[in-house]
């Protein structure tokens, strides 16, 4: 039988990576600025970071304009969603061995 901890997927041992995907299984979508204010990270730390997320395919993002603003919204993808269903089973796992 395969040890909980190696079920944990390495894209969300990172905190901001972690609060990410948190926040979009929660919200269908959520803008930059509003993950960036929820995280309290800087611009650059995040972009690092959704960018590592949207390499794995487990974030998508759509850009669009409001008004002469340009808004970047990002979400969730199936993928992404699964593998952070199945990081989570992981961490329960973790827990109820160690009780």
């Amino acid at each position: 039988m395969k040890n909980p901890i190696e079920k944990l997927d390495k894209a969300f041992e990172n905190r901001v990576r972690l609060g990410v995907m948190s926040a979009l299984m929660a919200n269908e979508f959520m803008d930059f600025n509003s993950l960036k204010e929820l995280l309290n990270v800087t611009d650059g730390n995040l972009a690092s970071h959704l960018k590592a997320l949207e390499n794995a395919e487990y974030i998508s993002m759509q850009k669009e304009f409001i008004g002469r603003k340009p808004n970047t919204k990002y979400k969730a993808t199936k993928v992404g969603r699964n593998a952070f269903g199945k990081h989570l089973e992981a961490l329960e796992e973790l827990i109820k061995n160690n009780n």
